[in-house]
């Protein structure tokens, strides 16, 4: 745990201006709840889970076409059935956009390919009904599946929506993804409608992917229609899908977990999860997180850096649920400079900058200095976790007064489920709270929970947007083996935790990645932490192979510019990970390599690397399909001959 610096603190008239205080007013005029703070609100959000939950439904008014019976009958995992009886559609509270006037803007799209589009909360629904009617005469209805394979541009987001609104399942892919990843995500659910683009500019380098939309149609027999978006290139048929219609705007009443969305794990080793998120679920869990954790409503504008193949792009789509606009960007985010979102940001008057752990800590590298615009209330980061030096460039350089909320989740729950809330400090280097609902604990070995010391990150009480379950996983056997093989009926998430006394909560890393030296665990961040703090680094892994006594600490370096790794710069690491860390922190050999292998979505594969390190083949050590860089991992190849 850090030394406990504060760098925000909750404004003495907190519980006045906030969504939350406005919350904590309701439940104690309602339900007669009164709780002193943050930390016995979170108690009781876990403990009556029914009671919470309950209050959420309520508090946000969600309509439902059938009543639920009741809210959770029995709190097991995997298996808890969630408000069994209702029927309701999640489209329908995205596009009512509470507190908008019909001609407010609810969607800022700022794209590298094209100039912005605006569209009010009039247009937002008037594109879906549109599109609704499209896709209902290419056939579409519940249950169906629509696939995109297309950016972060507000015709992605209009198909998702008319999608839900019939019933049917949506599942995104961003251009950038490979042919085989796409084709290795899809074969699985089997969509009978494919929407993609012809290609996009990434900074000022336009890319073509008709070649791979033609190779994707013909690895997918279950496709009866492929609609062109033209982006990059004139023409398509996305206006023929879109056009003139007088069928009106309806939503197909479906149960709570009717399958709303399919997402997918990273598919580093094997094909990816397909994850099945529901309507209900998705939507109890969003209006949550958005409107008392972000303190997003009416007047905010909400923007989160991501593509179409992350789940914060899910969780974007949420925001005019709780009444924010939210704004879109398509592009290479540091093109012309690092500073470029930061600049729109102001333009547009931005409330709420999301994203990631990586692009703050670039950032801070590059010595930008944004002006964040007087709008901006608060940063989120999540993708990895966000060491001190992150913490402390927003408050230097973005913001003394935001709120910054590092956030640490998942796509296996959409959501995040330990993050901050506007009625507890920010510590640096420190995620500020368990988010209400999440029974989050850390675990030994044996099961025990743990305070103050380093353990299994744990979910021991279900929550309502976790997975439906994975698609075709009929007896649901990928499902358990994924969460609850080794905890069982406790969902284990595969990261290190400290949870804190004061409640706040420390992720130092994967648990699968984690280096052990002389029974000693060491959770990888701390690592990047301090060898990315150095100026002539750009990026690393690290890596334990086991063997006799403590086994080997290989660490792996990306150097600025044309620099080259000598001695004087190992003893220089070596030196520094001494003082910062501990003597057990410093590698057995440091070596130079041009590139670390990153997902799609900018997670670095220590995993994958200490295969490929013991001899597994990097076919079999990786779905390289899944990579941003698949190229990167035979340097690591080489080394294995080498060494």
């Amino acid at each position: 745990m850090s030394d406990g610096t504060v760098l925000w603190t909750p404004p003495a008239d907190v519980r006045d201006r906030s969504r939350i205080g406005d919350y904590l007013r309701w439940l104690r005029e309602q339900r007669g709840l009164e709780f002193a703070g943050y930390a016995d609100l979170w108690q009781w959000s876990v403990d009556d889970l029914p009671g919470f939950w309950r209050s959420i439904w309520d508090y946000f008014d969600v309509i439902a076409y059938d009543k639920p019976t009741a809210v959770l009958e029995q709190p097991v995992m995997p298996g808890a059935q969630w408000f069994p009886g209702a029927t309701l559609n999640y489209a329908e509270h995205v596009l009512r956009m509470p507190g908008l006037a019909p001609d407010d803007p609810v969607v800022l799209a700022y794209s590298q390919t094209r100039a912005p589009v605006t569209i009010t909360k009039a247009e937002l629904r008037e594109q879906v009904r549109r599109v609704r009617a499209g896709l209902r005469r290419l056939g579409v209805g519940r249950g169906d599946r629509v696939a995109a394979y297309a950016p972060n541009i507000p015709e992605t987001y209009v198909l998702m929506l008319a999608a839900a609104s019939l019933g049917a399942t949506f599942s995104s892919c961003a251009p950038e993804f490979g042919t085989r990843s796409v084709v290795d995500r899809w074969q699985q659910i089997e969509p009978s409608v494919l929407v993609a683009v012809d290609g996009y500019r990434y900074g000022d380098k336009p890319i073509d992917r008709r070649a791979e939309v033609a190779a994707i149609q013909e690895a997918l027999p279950s496709l009866r229609h492929t609609v062109t978006l033209p982006y990059l290139h004139a023409g398509g048929d996305w206006d023929e899908l879109a056009k003139e219609t007088d069928e009106e705007l309806s939503f197909e009443p479906v149960p709570f977990d009717h399958p709303l969305y399919v997402l997918y794990s990273s598919g580093t080793t094997g094909l990816p999860k397909p994850i099945v998120h529901g309507h209900g679920g998705i939507l109890v869990e969003h209006l949550k997180m958005l409107a008392l954790h972000h303190d997003l409503g009416p007047g905010d504008r909400f923007f989160w850096f991501t593509t179409t193949g992350w789940m914060m792009w899910n969780f974007l789509a949420s925001g005019p649920a709780v009444g924010a606009a939210i704004v879109m960007f398509d592009g290479n985010p540091g093109h012309p400079d690092l500073g470029a979102l930061w600049r729109m940001a102001e333009e547009v008057g931005v409330t709420y900058f999301g994203t990631s752990a990586p692009f703050i800590l670039a950032c801070r590298k590059a010595g930008i200095t944004p002006q964040a615009g007087p709008r901006l209330r608060g940063v989120g980061s999540t993708g990895a976790p966000l060491p001190p030096e992150g913490f402390a460039w927003v408050y230097e350089s973005v913001s003394p007064t935001v709120q910054l909320q590092s956030l640490s989740g998942g796509t296996d729950v959409c959501t995040g489920f330990v993050g901050g809330v506007p009625l507890v400090p920010v510590y640096e280097g420190e995620l500020s709270c368990r988010c209400l609902g999440a029974r989050v604990e850390a675990f030994d070995p044996a099961g025990n929970s743990l305070a103050g010391e380093l353990g299994e990150l744990v979910i021991t009480a279900p929550m309502p947007s976790m997975p439906v379950g994975f698609w075709g996983d009929v007896d649901g056997s990928r499902y358990r083996e994924a969460y609850f093989d080794v905890f069982p009926g406790v969902w284990r998430h595969g990261d290190w935790i400290t949870i804190s006394e004061r409640g706040t909560c420390v992720i130092t890393g994967r648990s699968d990645a984690t280096l052990n030296r002389g029974g000693v665990r060491l959770g990888t961040a701390e690592f990047y932490s301090v060898v990315e703090g150095m100026d002539e680094v750009v990026d690393s892994v690290v890596v334990h192979i086991d063997g006799d006594d403590q086994g080997e600490l290989l660490l792996f370096v990306v150097l600025a510019g044309d620099r080259e790794l000598d001695d004087e710069l190992r003893a220089r690491i070596a030196r520094e990970l001494r003082t910062a860390l501990s003597p057990r922190h410093v590698p057995d050999e440091i070596h130079q390599v041009r590139a670390v292998p990153r997902t799609l979505s900018a997670k670095k594969l220590e995993v994958p690397v200490k295969r490929i390190l013991t001899g597994t083949p990097i076919q079999q050590a990786v779905a390289t399909g899944a990579l941003v860089n698949p190229d990167s991992l035979e340097e690591f190849r080489r080394f294995v001959r080498k060494h």
